[in-house]
């Protein structure tokens, strides 16, 4: 039986995420939790989850399978929960909740996959900019509590998008109800937990660089045999222009979502867009920020990955 060894110490609640649709949630031994900030390699991951789970490269309906369980504008939780509770295999499920607001239990996994915040910022500019009107207009319905930041319009230009996310992410006020927490708060909730044992720390730039080696490893840290002749197909079809490929059988739900649906969800798959689109004190401002809010070596690792920075199982506070 599963014990809760720490329960949530914050509550989050957004247009777009609610920590207590978790409230419900009944843990079986083995679960598996992929919890990130957005767009820093969540499907990614999860795909990655399934190919080891099912120990076969056959595409299979991600996003039904292994629902988002903190998000308020997909499925009622009453429905996300019989789907969870209705699957007789191993069980995964995505959060995009900052870890103090997960229920840690003993016998459950996490896996936190992390990437540069501005090439997390690029891609979500992309993202927003794709979404059908009908999809926000869903997310807007969410936003009646008074409390809540307002949505506001998606601009077209990237860099006035950046220039909108840093300036959250420099601000000091960063515990009130309704807002998204910034990038670096969000970041150090994971880096401080980062010892725990079912916790692991992937990184976006470690999955490029090598991707089959991050698969071993994911896999031996969820216990999973998975021979050594049949990592190379799963890492295949685990590789970005496979997805892209097989958007629509992975994933055809975003075709209500997304304008492009899969396509454009999967857009480039690639970092550094930012480079030659923010001037050199856009970037200053986002140097200054990670110097503030978090040690030298959280930020070397959440730029540059394992493979660059360390593991940061070794790295100090």
């Amino acid at each position: 039986m599963s014990v809760l060894i720490r329960a949530p110490t914050r509550e989050y609640r957004s247009p777009t995420t609610d920590s207590h649709r978790w409230d419900g949630f009944k843990p079986r031994t083995g679960d598996i939790v992929v919890a990130t900030y957005p767009k820093c390699g969540t499907t990614w991951t999860q795909r990655i989850v399934d190919l080891l789970l099912h120990q076969s490269a056959e595409p299979r309906l991600i996003l039904q399978l292994y629902p988002w369980l903190d998000a308020t504008f997909f499925a009622p939780i009453e429905v996300d929960l019989a789907t969870l509770e209705a699957q007789t295999s191993r069980r995964a499920v995505k959060s995009h909740l900052p870890l103090d607001s997960l229920p840690i239990y003993d016998d459950v996994k996490y896996i936190h996959v992390a990437r540069d915040g501005r090439d997390a910022c690029f891609s979500f500019h992309n993202h927003r900019l794709a979404m059908k009107p009908e999809a926000n207009a869903t997310i807007g319905a969410q936003a009646t509590d008074p409390r809540f930041t307002p949505p506001v319009p998606t601009p077209e230009d990237p860099r006035d998008f950046y220039l909108n996310w840093i300036a959250e992410a420099e601000a000091t006020d960063v515990g009130g109800f309704g807002h998204d927490l910034p990038f670096c708060e969000f970041e150090m909730t994971y880096w401080r937990e980062r010892h725990r044992p079912n916790l692991l720390m992937a990184h976006y730039n470690d999955l490029k660089v090598d991707l089959a080696g991050e698969m071993r490893r994911i896999s031996d840290f969820l216990e999973i045999d998975t021979p050594a002749s049949l990592l190379p197909e799963l890492a295949k079809a685990a590789e970005f222009e496979t997805m892209k490929a097989q958007g629509a059988g992975l994933m055809p739900a975003l075709d209500f979502v997304f304008e492009g649906g899969s396509d454009r969800f999967l857009n480039k798959g690639t970092n550094g867009r930012w480079k030659g689109v923010l001037t050199e004190n856009d970037l200053a401002r986002f140097d200054a920020v990670m110097r503030e809010r978090l040690s030298l070596d959280a930020a070397a690792w959440l730029t540059g990955g394992r493979l660059a920075a360390g593991d940061p199982t070794t790295l100090a506070d």
